[in-house]
């Protein structure tokens, strides 16, 4: 039998947890936001995760999978898995590099036109997604969103 003080002590901090935690809040949200991209580009036959992980590799050209991993703030592994999925599709391939122990990441002519099909519709989603929540209210939300980032990433 549980007991009932420990149950609603318990409940009380999941409440707060819910309506406090900086993860908790930010997680459901980037859950809704990327649905409505993931949404957006489903004629392209893109996720989102893909959607920018080629923006990356465009703006990168070859870049190191672990140096890309740091870039993105992403896990290794996360990024592997996403990295598996756009080669199986053709979308990038692994290169070497100078040294033959490095791997490169590149897109491959495929992914950089699947990429550029993308880019209309990515520019539709953004758009509203601003518009909607407002020019300055997202100017100010993207700043603090890469201080958090930082202020994250210096812990």
């Amino acid at each position: 039998m549980v007991n009932k003080s420990l149950n609603i002590s318990t409940q009380a901090k999941a409440k707060e947890v819910a309506s406090t935690c900086a993860c908790f809040t930010l997680r459901k949200a980037m859950r809704a936001v990327t649905q409505y991209y993931d949404a957006a580009l489903q004629s392209c036959d893109l996720k989102v995760t893909q959607f920018t992980l080629l923006a990356a590799l465009n703006l990168a050209g070859a870049a190191p999978i672990g140096i890309l991993a740091e870039e993105l703030v992403m896990d290794r592994t996360t990024l592997t898995r996403n990295i598996e999925l756009l080669i199986r599709d053709g979308l990038a391939e692994i290169a070497p590099g100078e040294d033959k122990r490095m791997k490169l990441l590149k897109s491959t002519d495929k992914g950089r036109a699947v990429f550029a099909r993308a880019i209309p519709l990515w520019e539709e989603a953004q758009n509203s997604i601003v518009t909607r929540l407002g020019k300055q209210n997202w100017k100010e939300l993207a700043q603090k969103l890469t201080a958090l980032t930082s202020l994250a990433l210096l812990s």
